[in-house]
Order: C-alpha cells, then structure tokens, then sequence
C-alpha cells in the first residue's frame, strides 16, 4: 500500500511540472545565429585565411548582426594595425578553459573579412601561449556545429 502511494505522488508531481513546462511553452535556442547557414558564418572565405599575431586591447560582447545572439569580440593591436577579431557565439566561448584578457599576446589565424566597412576577421584558432582555443576547421565550419559535415 506504501508503494502505491509513493507511486501516486510522483505521478501526481510529474503532472504538475509538465503542466508548468506546457504553460509556459518550451524556449529552444537553437545556434542564436551562428548555425552553419547564416548569413554571419557565410562571410567566412577559406581563401583569405592568415595569421597575424599582438597584444588584445580589449574583450567585447557584440551582436554581429541583426537576430543573432551576442558573440566575443577582440580588439587586437598588431605591429601593422588595429583589427577587430570575432570569436564566436559566447555560449560556446564562455565555456572552454581558456581565457583571453587585456594586454594577452595571442596569434589568430582566420579569414579576413569587411564587417561594418572595416577589415576584420573571423577567428578559426586564437594560440595563447601554448594553448589554443580552436573555433572553426580549415573549411571554416564552427567547432560548436556539432552536427558537422564529414
């Protein structure tokens, strides 16, 4: 008899919290606009990748574009230039070990692109001493797809 009751409350209690799931409406966030398809990820050109290296200046949260969610965002002082360096959904960057801060030296290799008129560039690895925080492949498909092409 003791089970049968236990059996009915959690029955009871699974009810109520599918009820409230329900009412509310279940959020999926998808990529936020960073899947492989999007517009963004498209400005990605395998043909313009190098590599520069310098001193980050500043780490920033920015929507690249309109409907996507928020991504990191370097400013990077090199021996030639000021250059903006995207890094990737924050949801993805937030979690690896890595941490890139103000005044760090780091190497970037991505594709070279003109965002919002200016040179840019999409990262597809950032070296930090002897880690390496990978983002995209040599074809340039993000790390955080992980459905990706073989």
């Amino acid at each position: 008899m003791k089970k049968l009751g236990i059996l009915i409350v959690v029955s009871i209690l699974s009810l109520i919290v599918s009820d409230s799931f329900a009412q509310r409406g279940m959020k999926w966030r998808g990529s936020g606009g960073w899947g492989m398809g999007s517009q963004y990820n498209r400005m990605y050109d395998p043909k313009t990748v190098g590599t520069i290296s310098g001193e980050v200046i500043s780490v920033d949260m920015i929507t690249p574009m309109k409907g996507m969610s928020q991504g990191v965002h370097l400013t990077l002082k090199t021996d030639k230039e000021i250059i903006s360096v995207h890094l990737g959904p924050w949801w993805y960057i937030e979690n690896r070990d890595i941490r890139i801060e103000p005044k760090d030296k780091i190497e970037v290799a991505g594709s070279r692109i003109t965002y919002q008129g200016k040179p840019a560039i999409i990262a597809a690895n950032v070296k930090k001493g002897d880690e390496v925080l990978k983002l995209r492949d040599e074809n340039g498909l993000p790390v955080w797809a992980g459905w990706r092409k073989s």
